[in-house]
């Protein structure tokens, strides 16, 4: 059987601060390539922050084609993984919530969220389900809300992947937070049971404004059971192999 080492960071939110999230982006990409890894992911809106208000949201928001745009992706450290980065992204005047999905220091896709909050209506939804291929490993992506539609991960798994990479964001109201602390796990497990393919969430954690996040950032796998998971509250980089049912080459 053939192994894939996949990473997921479980950092602390920053908002409006893109400089401390790339930062953040350059030591975790580093440990993650330390220890091997070839697909590492990070949460929702993490480049420049989880910012849901049209105002905010224009303020910090990048065109893919823009100068500066180029002047973050040069930040991004060019390794032999790829990575997958949340981020606030424009195009045409319209706003996306994005994970870009980076190789050696260039984009190679995105997936815009398609499933949106009442409180995103800052955010035109998405329409494509891409997909994408390391070492063999095809994976697509939802992000955060995403995962409470079964035909989200149902057309990932139609297209031929064996793994959903879940970008969230849960910062939430500490009761609120109470009462989804057990239940994110819960629904990923349903869309894995589902379709069959293995999960990995990465999601942020801190306290701010009476508001708390805890993760998680997990790994499922095609049962739904929580074959790993970081801490809930605290920052962390979780390190996972995932094995394809597919021979090594050669044999």
């Amino acid at each position: 059987m053939k192994t894939i080492r996949i990473a997921a960071a479980q950092p602390n939110e920053y908002r409006e601060d893109a400089d401390a999230a790339l930062a953040c982006i350059a030591e975790v990409a580093a440990q993650a390539e330390y220890e091997g890894a070839r697909l590492l992911c990070f949460p929702e809106g993490f480049l420049q922050g989880y910012l849901t208000d049209e105002i905010s949201a224009r303020r910090v928001a990048l065109d893919l084609s823009s100068p500066e745009f180029d002047a973050v992706l040069r930040r991004i450290p060019k390794t032999e993984m790829t990575i997958v980065i949340g981020m606030i992204e424009t195009e045409g005047g319209r706003l996306f919530n994005t994970a870009l999905v980076i190789d050696r220091g260039a984009v190679i896709g995105r997936y815009r969220k398609i499933h949106l909050l009442d409180g995103e209506k800052a955010f035109d939804p998405g329409t494509d389900t891409p997909i994408f291929e390391i070492d063999g490993l095809r994976f697509g992506i939802n992000i955060c809300y995403d995962t409470n539609f079964p035909e989200a991960a149902r057309r990932v798994s139609e297209l031929g992947a064996s793994l959903l990479v879940c970008a969230a964001n849960n910062m939430m109201p500490r009761d609120k937070a109470e009462i989804f602390k057990e239940l994110h796990n819960a629904v990923r497990g349903d869309r894995c049971r589902e379709t069959g393919l293995w999960l990995v969430s990465s999601d942020i954690t801190g306290e701010r404004d009476g508001r708390i996040a805890w993760g998680p950032t997990a790994v499922l796998n095609p049962e739904g059971d929580v074959v790993a998971q970081l801490p809930l509250d605290q920052p962390g980089l979780l390190i996972f192999d995932i094995s394809l049912s597919v021979p090594d080459a050669g044999h």
